[in-house]
Parts: C-alpha cells; structure tokens; sequence
C-alpha cells in the first residue's frame, strides 16, 4: 500500500482519462471509516464504522481501487508526529485485513495554516478541498480520476471532489449531519448524501457498472 504524506507541492490536477487508467473511488478516514473521535493519535484510539471493511471489500472484489485521502492537521498543530500518523494507518490496515479488506493507497495531508510548526504552515496544496491528494495519487497508481468517485462525511470532500471532477458522495457518519445544510444549499454539489460508507458504495457499483457499458476497470 502507498502511504505518504503530501506535504509539497504537486504538478496539477491529473483528471485526464490515460492508457491502463484505473477507476478508484477515494475515502475520508476519520467519520467515514473510522469512529469520529476527534484529533485520534493512537492506534488503540482507531475504530472501525460498523460495515465499513465490508463496504471496503466489495470495492476490492469490483476491482476498484481503494484509496484514503485524509487531512491530519494534527501534526502541525502538535498533537502528534509523522511518525505517530504512519501507526495510524497501519492500525487502520490491520483492522480492514481482519475483515478480509484491503486499501490500494493511503495519503494524508498533516499541513494546516495556523499549525504551531512552521514546517507544516507553508503549503496548503495538499489540505483538501485542494486537489493535492488526488493529484498524486492518480500519478503513483494510475487512476483516471473523472471515472472515480469520493466518499466523505465534510463538504470539503465534496468540494474535493467538484474541483477534481468526479461525482462526490456525502455520508452522515461522523459529521455529515453538521455539513447536510451545505450540501443541501448546492455549495458543494453532492452526487449524493448517503446514511454510511456501505449506502455509498453501494450506489457507487451500480453506477461504476450499469449504463456505461464499462466495467470498474473499463
């Protein structure tokens, strides 16, 4: 699994469709995988959502690519290191493999401006609702980001999502409740607002599958 952070700047959106691109559909961690418990720096603080290594695994089994795209402001604002970040999602890997699931690519963005390390003040190309995740994910595993999707319980997901230029999903896991009124005032356009990660990827492969007469890797 690739797992790094992308604190640097990127080359550009990579939404452009290219040869062997593959569809991915793209996840939030904390709220939509993982228990929302707020700035979470242990792995013995990381819980799975109910039905999320399920959701998880049905992507496995479509063929499309699973991968996490999570701001952690947490490090520039001191409540944990890189180095403490990179235990996290390895407790998040071993949890999905215990229930037969797997992720494809992991990326976190620990920048943020107001952070109390210079380090991670500087460039906010990564923090999304910037591209900067996505981007380089779709260069390191070749992904054609526009047949993707992204799941997440922010609208900063979704904005993510409509600056990359494939449909994004809103859960209610987590905080969805508290960005529904966003999503529901069209300022990020939803595809869709779904109850958790299994109602979303359920939606996500019968569209990634039906009408298009592409498979997930089509």
């Amino acid at each position: 699994m690739t797992n790094g952070s992308t604190n640097g700047p990127t080359n550009g959106p990579t939404n452009g469709a290219t040869p062997n691109a593959r569809r991915a559909v793209f996840l939030d961690r904390d709220g939509t995988i993982t228990v929302e418990r707020g700035y979470v720096t242990r792995p013995d603080e990381l819980a799975l959502i109910d039905g999320a290594a399920a959701a998880v695994r049905a992507l496995n089994k479509a063929g499309l690519l699973v991968v996490v795209v999570s701001n952690q402001s947490g490090v520039a604002r001191g409540f944990m290191t890189e180095e403490d970040l990179a235990r996290l999602h390895e407790r998040l890997e071993e949890l999905l493999s215990a229930e037969g699931a797997r992720l494809d690519g992991a990326y976190y963005c620990p920048n943020y401006s107001e952070g109390v390390d210079e380090r991670y003040t500087r460039d906010l190309s990564c923090r999304k609702p910037n591209t900067g995740m996505v981007d380089q994910a779709a260069r390191e595993l070749g992904i054609d980001v526009s047949s993707s999707f992204m799941v997440g319980d922010h609208a900063t997901d979704v904005e993510l999502a409509n600056r990359a230029g494939m449909p994004g999903i809103l859960v209610m896991t987590g905080r969805g409740e508290e960005h529904l009124a966003a999503i529901e005032g069209g300022n990020p356009v939803a595809a869709r607002v779904a109850a958790d990660i299994g109602e979303a990827v359920a939606w996500i492969l019968e569209r990634a599958t039906a009408g298009t007469g592409r498979g997930p890797d089509g």
